[in-house]
């Protein structure tokens, strides 16, 4: 069988991606996983985006999983007079809560977040538009923190800010993210993603407003804050998966502490049973350029070697000049790297005990795929809970995953190493499901006579949770 892509692809859309022939070859790309991104754009831009990826998906006859990426809090400075200004290291500059929001100067601007004086102290570090600019602040005088300047640059308009070390107060979840939330069931997005949460108690409510929305997409946790770091294992628990969002992430903490981090998070995330998204700058390079640089190479290879169940692009695809040419990039780079022994070996609890039997299920056939001579295994499911914990386990042998739910299908396009596929259990019989389940996968050349595939399904067929049986087939053989 030829290989095929276990790490999940991710792609921003945008004015890149809004000709039909350029979104089409992206998706045919590789892409499993597109991402609107609600800090640009209306509701119907959405709408329509999702609509044109539907149909590309459907003409290749695959699902794509659509994430719906909440904007969170807007900490960011306002705006100047003169649209930018140059800040000289050692100068005076103060962010004014009172100030007219264009009314910004080389002395002064505003702030969107009215709270912020309220949340600093004399001696903290602020830092503006990436960390390219550093503050120190000096005194904070009612609504006014004065700070001197202790890297400085251009400054224009809406620059975010962030505090090193975390401690901001603004809530993850704002009033246009909960307006947003109510739009989610229409546009039937498969993820939505939650910018800034501080703790698990952000993903209770986001769950809330969805329930309340009629909304039964999966929640992902974007760790950019310092305080979600401290409560990694609480926000994973609470999160269907989560996103290692380096930008903000890397302003709040250190750059330099973000490599380690990233790995922390991703080992987490996949002991917890969940899956978890690789984000930010991973081929930066290619807004402007056709081939990556090869420190790009390397980071997107990296987060492979740990387990990243997908790896991100953001401006790349949506505002760069060649988003199907990052696309190639990234597969070849992740076929590249999912060669390496590393990428398909696994310990992961072999010395547990189980909870539930489609757990044991899970991790009975994986223990037995990688052990034995097995081609693939197909594995039917309702919810997609199975083979999340299969996808757990490190292994060069694809999960082909039969489910009659399109939601599911989609849903599991994130999960590494898993590659859903239509089947509905119900509509045959009990004596031909066996045989009709293999069929799809040899019929799509995934596997050949004389080959041995492991099998799982539930005695109740078509039943959430109901998988009890493994068995292990040889193709073309009666069964």
């Amino acid at each position: 069988m030829t290989q095929i892509k276990r790490t999940k692809i991710v792609a921003t859309l945008g004015p890149s991606t809004d000709n039909a022939e350029a979104l089409c070859g992206v998706v045919a790309a590789g892409v499993d996983v597109v991402r609107c991104n609600f800090s640009h754009g209306t509701v119907d831009d959405h709408r329509r985006r999702i609509d044109a990826v539907r149909k590309c998906a459907a003409d290749q006859g695959r699902e794509v999983a659509v994430l719906a990426d909440l904007q969170g809090p807007k900490i960011r400075i306002a705006r100047f007079a003169k649209g930018k200004i140059k800040l000289e290291e050692g100068a005076e500059f103060i962010l004014d809560a009172a100030l007219n929001d264009d009314a910004g100067d080389e002395h002064t601007v505003g702030i969107d977040y009215k709270a912020l004086p309220k949340d600093v102290n004399d001696g903290d570090t602020l830092l503006l538009n990436d960390g390219l600019i550093e503050l120190k602040v000096k005194q904070v005088k009612r609504k006014k923190i004065i700070c001197e300047v202790v890297e400085g640059g251009d400054l224009s308009n809406n620059k975010g800010i962030n505090r090193l070390g975390g401690g901001l107060s603004a809530k993850a979840l704002t009033d246009k993210d909960k307006s947003d939330i109510s739009h989610l069931k229409d546009l039937n997005v498969d993820y939505v993603a939650i910018s800034f949460p501080r703790n698990a108690e952000d993903i209770f409510e986001a769950r809330k407003l969805l329930d309340a929305a009629g909304c039964d997409a999966g929640i992902i946790a974007k760790i950019e804050r310092a305080e979600a770091v401290q409560a990694i294992d609480e926000i994973i628990q609470a999160s269907d998966a989560v996103m290692v969002a380096r930008g903000d992430l890397a302003v709040e903490v250190g750059d330099a502490e973000v490599p380690g981090i990233q790995k922390m998070i991703i080992q987490r995330a996949r002991i917890l049973d969940k899956a978890v998204i690789t984000a930010t700058q991973m081929m930066e390079s290619m807004i402007d350029n056709p081939i990556p640089t090869r420190a790009e190479v390397s980071d997107v290879a990296n987060a492979v070697l740990d387990g990243t169940d997908a790896v991100m692009l953001s401006a790349e695809t949506a505002a760069g000049s060649y988003p199907q040419k990052t696309v190639e990039s990234m597969y070849r780079i992740i076929m590249s790297a999912e060669r390496s022994r590393r990428a398909r070996i696994s310990g992961h609890r072999v010395e547990c005990r189980f909870q539930r039997v489609d757990e044991a299920i899970a991790m009975a056939t994986m223990y037995t795929a990688n052990h034995l001579d097995i081609k693939a295994i197909v594995a039917l499911t309702e919810s997609g809970s199975t083979v999340l914990w299969m996808s757990r386990i490190s292994s060069g042998i694809p999960i082909f995953a039969l489910s009659r739910n399109v939601a599911t299908q989609r849903k599991m396009a994130l999960y590494r190493g898993v590659y859903p596929l239509p089947f509905d259990v119900t509509k045959t019989s009990r004596e031909d499901v066996n045989k009709s389940a293999v069929r799809v996968v040899k019929q799509r050349g995934w596997v050949a006579e004389g080959d041995l595939v492991i099998l799982t399904k539930g005695d109740l067929m078509g039943v959430h949770g109901g998988s009890n049986a493994m068995k292990i087939l040889e193709v073309g053989k009666v069964y």
